[in-house]
């Protein structure tokens, strides 16, 4: 081979090579971290996991292809979502997906630069988790679990259902900020429907037994058992309770409902999971947390337990059935 050929054909080759070298270069790999407010036991927390990854996988992102998944459950434990979300900042993931007001202002206390989505957020302005609902301001964004207007509706359904109601203990964590604002709306309802509001704190097992063993001496009460993660850690007991004292019960999530519950009316929450992975996709791709407003619930959902019904003597009203998203007989 003359010496000016084998130049030409080491030059092209020395241009060939990198490309391809590129070329075969695998794609990034994200890291994207959870934080659940719900136990590693819980049923929801499957469906609603299940929900986010098929939606990211939509989006192309694909586990162990181009990202990883790093998952802790806080089940609503103060101390178990500081020590999680100090390990899950440590890992320095790309973004993080919280469930919760406490998991989130957990988060906060350890960064204030690594993006976070939240699902089932009450109040994120009340809570000092944003700015305002338009303008995040920080590095937290997603989508609240209700607007408090709705709140009102729980008694009104509590009230369909059983017309001689008078007395409604309202369930709910006093440790969660949204909780005063959540009962204001709820007892602002009350004034109109000449209903009696009993406020019980949900953070301990006893003292729900207690609280609501004391509510229930008295005739015609009922119960409205406020979304939160309290309630699905307690939820089993919760029912259990409803249905020995024999009053009937409203909450926020269908598979309250589905355990056993009377009837619910509150954000598809697992719904909820879906938009969350469309956030997390704009995040990855260079967008700011700040610059994506905080969203309201558009799907709300209602739910009724004939059987619940039937052994608390009650008659589920036509009225509330045609309204149902779903019935369990």
């Amino acid at each position: 081979m003359k010496r000016r050929e084998f130049i030409t054909i080491l030059g092209s080759a020395a241009v060939t090579w990198p490309i391809a070298a590129r070329a075969q270069q695998p794609e990034q790999m994200r890291r994207i971290g959870v934080l659940m407010n719900v136990a590693a036991d819980d049923p929801e927390g499957p469906s609603r996991l299940a929900v986010f990854q098929q939606a990211l996988q939509q989006l192309g992102w694909s586990e162990d292809h181009n990202v990883r998944i790093d998952i802790r459950f806080g089940a609503n434990d103060v101390d178990r979502d500081r020590t999680y979300a100090t390990e899950l900042v440590a890992l320095a993931p790309d973004v993080i997906l919280a469930g919760g007001t406490l998991g989130v202002s957990a988060l906060q206390r350890v960064t204030h630069t690594v993006p976070i989505v939240f699902v089932g957020v009450s109040d994120p302005v009340g809570a000092g988790l944003v700015d305002t609902l338009a303008r995040p301001g920080g590095n937290v964004t997603g989508f609240m679990l209700f607007e408090y207007s709705s709140s009102g509706k729980w008694l009104e359904l509590l009230k369909e259902i059983m017309p001689r109601l008078t007395r409604a203990a309202v369930l709910r964590d006093s440790a969660n900020p949204a909780g005063i604002a959540q009962f204001g709306a709820v007892q602002a309802a009350a004034q109109s429907l000449g209903v009696e509001m009993n406020p019980i704190g949900i953070r301990d097992g006893g003292e729900i037994e207690r609280a609501v063993a004391a509510f229930a001496r008295s005739a015609n009460g009922g119960l409205i058992v406020t979304p939160g993660a309290s309630d699905s850690v307690h939820r089993d007991l919760i029912i259990a309770l409803a249905a020995r004292h024999k009053l009937p019960a409203v909450y926020g999530f269908r598979f309250d409902v589905t355990g056993g519950g009377l009837i619910s009316y509150g954000v598809d929450h697992v719904d909820q999971f879906r938009h969350a992975a469309a956030y997390v996709d704009r995040i990855l791709k260079g967008e700011k947390p700040a610059d994506l407003p905080v969203q309201a619930p558009t799907k709300y959902e209602l739910w009724v337990n004939l059987k619940t019904a039937k052994a608390l003597g009650l008659t589920v009203p036509q009225s509330i059935l045609a309204r149902a998203d779903g019935v369990i007989e």
